[in-house]
């Protein structure tokens, strides 16, 4: 088979190589990956950022779809010809985060999926809606269950989104574009931020609400105030990190949530962090590092339920996976990069 392991961190060492192909085992499933899709995490592996200690090789990404060709013995929660996602934590099936349950994830604790055939325990796969294609759904398992996790829990085991709640979305990447979808499927009124006015333009295609220019009016912090009347925002789907975490902290209102996801931005800044609004305002600022297999079902049901279609950016082949990670390096996209692995769809 063929796969992309990295074997020295940078994007001109991504060179695709062939490997034999996994054979399974008891309680293993095999699945010839049809497509895959790239998050910022994906790009900072491949480029060594990531983790710098990362013993290699690793075959990058966490998500992929594809069909289950092949089942160990003892396997009976998936059979043969069963089109399925890699969940991203191996181990996180259900209930709140442990140590033990954050390890192993996919490309990065262990292989991902930028291969022509995967290996996974049965209970690290899901099977996806029907109504999606591989492409569509390689694109769940770790910016559809964030964005689902920031509306629906954010660090209790329910903490949904109320209807007409505002959520603030930072830019138009894979989570806030689903935070955007979903947002609007909990009857939540959608604001956001890009440095762009064509993807302003094309999200308030998919419901948002009001858009704002961050490139033209750098505060948007006040932006947010003022357009919530002075009350600032319920939720906030924080993906830029260390530059936009201050702006966040104004933007939100008293007893809001912040869902820290990113670090687009960077992880650090010169400028220390003011912890005064979190105390005077109340607020809830809680990490989201991706979801559960639980999270990623009651998603899937939900997405099935109102046929919603996930937004694809561009489609690259399997052999032009370097390209794809530079088209996510230029921050150019607007919603989910993919990677077409094999022509069936």
């Amino acid at each position: 088979m063929r796969a992309y392991p990295v074997t020295q961190f940078g994007l001109d060492h991504l060179q695709p190589i062939e490997l034999p192909t996994p054979q399974t085992g008891p309680g293993t499933v095999l699945i010839k990956v049809h497509a895959v899709s790239l998050n910022y995490r994906d790009l900072m592996v491949v480029k060594g950022l990531y983790n710098p200690k990362m013993a290699l090789p690793r075959i990058p990404c966490s998500d992929g779809a594809g069909e289950v060709v092949s089942t160990g013995e003892g396997v009976s929660q998936v059979k043969v010809g069963d089109r399925v996602c890699g969940i991203f934590m191996q181990r996180w099936l259900d209930g709140p985060p442990t140590a033990e349950k954050t390890k192993a994830a996919l490309g990065g604790d262990v292989d991902g999926m930028l291969t022509e055939y995967a290996l996974l325990h049965q209970d690290g796969v899901v099977r996806f809606p029907e109504h999606l294609t591989y492409e569509e759904a390689a694109t769940l398992p770790c910016a559809g269950v964030t964005a689902w996790n920031a509306l629906h829990h954010a660090g209790e085991p329910s903490n949904p989104t109320q209807p007409g709640e505002t959520v603030v979305i930072q830019g138009t990447g894979g989570v806030s574009i689903f935070a955007l979808q979903f947002g609007k499927l909990l009857g939540a009124r959608v604001i956001g931020t890009s440095s762009s006015e064509e993807k302003l333009e094309r999200a308030r295609s998919l419901g948002l609400g009001e858009g704002c220019n961050y490139k033209q009016r750098p505060d948007w912090a006040k932006w947010v105030t003022e357009t919530t009347g002075g009350k600032g925002a319920d939720r906030i789907i924080e993906v830029g990190g260390a530059n936009t975490f201050g702006q966040s902290l104004r933007a939100a209102r008293v007893g809001g949530t912040i869902a820290q996801i990113g670090v687009l931005s960077g992880a650090s800044t010169a400028d220390p962090v003011a912890l005064t609004p979190i105390l005077h305002k109340m607020l809830r600022v809680q990490g989201i590092y991706v979801g559960s297999r639980a999270m990623f079902e009651q998603m899937n049901a939900t997405i099935a339920k109102a046929n919603l279609r996930p937004v694809v950016d561009k489609v690259f082949n399997f052999d032009q996976a370097a390209q794809a990670f530079a088209h996510m390096e230029s921050a150019s996209h607007f919603g989910k990069i993919v990677i077409r692995v094999s022509l069936q769809s």
